[in-house]
């Protein structure tokens, strides 16, 4: 029981399957327009609900109709059948000539008498031989082939005057038209007993009038329902006007428009939404206001003050300068401390240059320098510059990126420098691998350490202003708290994108991605984020490697040849 109950559920899976293979291409377009279009599904429920009625109205015309013709058309026929009975039997009572001329004469007088040509007389089945019964006749073949038996045996109990029955006449050229075949009984004189007669009525033309009124009623059903549909078209455009146009001003609100309103739509409820609409749009254009004003007065007094720090600054390193070629005859307390004053200040001047660097990003002011530039060689420089500053070995792995690429390249030696220098802080005198690599759009240089590695939490602040994931930590290469923030700055208005990989106890990977030209909007990386023989964990977010789409920048780029 348990196999063939996994046989049916693995058919049911494949039938499942194909279904969906075969109906996807067809019916997907339509599932998402029907999960995004209000619209839509008003339209298509309105749709089926008018089709349904018209169907249920239509089948009931329909019968309604074909009943009432085949009844007027059935009491017809036997009313008219009955006269022309009445009227062979007349003849044949009165009739007092030769048998065998008798039977042509009930025949033609039936014809005459009835509207129907089709008449078949033949003797009545199961009574004794008469040397004297007339023979059979009939007007057309097909008649003796519509006489059914249980028609025979109706007609032979006489349970009734007129028996009938609903037949199906086929012509010599193989058509068939519906008809009735109404039967009675005759009684011929002197022994040649009794006669059936069978009256056939043809209804084709109540099947012709049945068929245009079908025709008829399927023309103004499809009428209707394009009538329905345009006018059902017509009133969802009016009844969803509002919320298109209150769409179409939250987007253009969303696309930096601040002065976009929503038009009043000349209804009470609507209106309602409109005013409230466009009072908050005026609330968020003054708020958004006072932050740019905020945001530019807070701009304005970090470059300031940056640059009125610098004279001060400039005239405390000169004095650290003095003080340090003096601190030979100073005792070694006090030459510790001109020691510290002369890193401190140098400390400070990075500081302000990172800040000032900051707040042209934050204004807009950026420019970059460009040139055709190799980026193994740039990594190889970076690494030798900081070798003797660093315990750890720092291996350089160049698998591409020999081709030139233009890109401003003291920011992105500022970025490569930036990310060897965390490395070496927290590497914890591990193993350091730069890796350069690159495809057909893309170079890409990460930077791997061994070291104590971040958490999840910790790495979603990696590249904040003035954040450390371990505030006890000394910083053993002067750095100012702002390197990644201005690192993935740099990297944005290059059109490339800086990521961060890390897991407590086992060390940190940040890669840069550069595309090769402006031309280039989505990229492949060259290179893993997470490192080779690192397993990733089930929905781990930073085991990311699909596309990537450069971000847009506001930046002017001046070309050294």
């Amino acid at each position: 029981m348990s196999s063939r109950r996994s046989r049916f559920a693995i058919a049911l899976r494949r039938l499942r399957l194909r279904w969906t293979r075969w109906s996807e291409p067809v019916l997907g377009p339509f599932r998402a327009r029907w999960r995004r279009s209000l619209m839509v599904r008003t339209m298509t429920i309105t749709g089926i609900v008018t089709g349904f009625m018209v169907l249920i109205a239509g089948v009931f015309i329909l019968t309604s109709i074909g009943s009432d013709l085949y009844t007027s058309r059935k009491d017809a026929a036997l009313q008219d059948s009955a006269r022309a009975t009445i009227a062979a039997q007349r003849l044949i009572d009165a009739y007092e000539g030769a048998q065998p001329n008798l039977v042509p004469l009930v025949r033609r007088t039936v014809q005459d008498t009835s509207s129907s040509q089709l008449v078949y007389l033949r003797r009545e089945p199961g009574q004794a031989p008469a040397a004297d019964a007339p023979p059979a006749t009939t007007t057309a073949d097909m008649l003796l082939d519509a006489v059914s038996p249980e028609l025979t045996e109706a007609v032979a109990s006489a349970s009734a005057p007129q028996h009938w029955q609903a037949v199906g006449f086929t012509a010599d050229d193989g058509t068939t038209a519906p008809g009735i075949l109404v039967a009675s009984t005759l009684e011929f004189p002197a022994g040649a007993g009794t006669y059936d007669l069978f009256i056939g009525y043809n209804l084709a033309d109540t099947q012709a009038t049945l068929s245009f009124v079908q025709r008829t009623l399927l023309i103004t059903a499809a009428a209707m329902m394009a009538f329905i549909g345009i006018l059902v078209w017509i009133m969802s455009r009016i009844v969803f006007r509002p919320l298109r146009a209150a769409a179409a001003a939250s987007r253009r609100l969303a696309a930096g428009e601040s002065d976009a309103r929503m038009p009043q739509q000349n209804d009470e409820h609507f209106d309602v939404l409109s005013e409230g609409f466009n009072d908050m749009a005026d609330t968020l254009q003054a708020r958004i206001q006072e932050l740019d004003t905020l945001s530019e007065m807070q701009q304005r007094f970090v470059s300031d003050v940056s640059h009125e720090l610098r004279t001060p600054l400039t005239t405390i390193r000169l004095a650290s300068e003095v003080l340090q070629g003096t601190a030979g005859g100073l005792p070694p307390g006090q030459q510790r401390a001109v020691e510290v004053l002369g890193t401190q200040v140098e400390r400070f001047e990075l500081l302000l240059g990172d800040l000032l660097e900051i707040s042209r990003y934050d204004a807009g002011r950026v420019t970059l320098e460009t040139e055709q530039t190799h980026l193994v060689g740039l990594a190889e420089e970076v690494v030798d510059g900081l070798r003797p500053l660093s315990p750890s070995e720092i291996e350089v792995r160049a698998l591409g990126g020999y081709a030139p690429i233009e890109v401003d390249p003291r920011r992105i030696r500022r970025i490569v420098s930036n990310l060897v220098g965390n490395a070496i802080e927290h590497g914890e005198g591990g193993p350091i691998q730069v890796t350069i690599d690159s495809n057909a759009a893309a170079v890409a240089i990460s930077v791997r350490d061994s070291g104590v590695g971040m958490a999840t939490a910790d790495l979603e602040h990696v590249f904040d202003r003035f954040w450390r994931a371990d505030p006890s930590r000394k910083r053993t290469l002067g750095g100012t708290g702002l390197g990644l923030a201005i690192a993935q700055e740099d990297a944005a208005v290059h059109g490339g994108i800086l990521e961060a990989w890390s897991r407590t106890g086992i060390g940190s990977n940040f890669r840069l991605t550069l595309p090769r030209g402006e031309h280039v909007t989505s990229f492949v990386s060259p290179l893993p984020l997470v490192p080779e023989g690192v397993e990733t964990e089930d929905g781990d977010p930073q085991a990311t490697g699909g596309w990537l789409r450069r971000p847009g920048r506001r930046i002017r780029k001046d070309k050294r040849r």
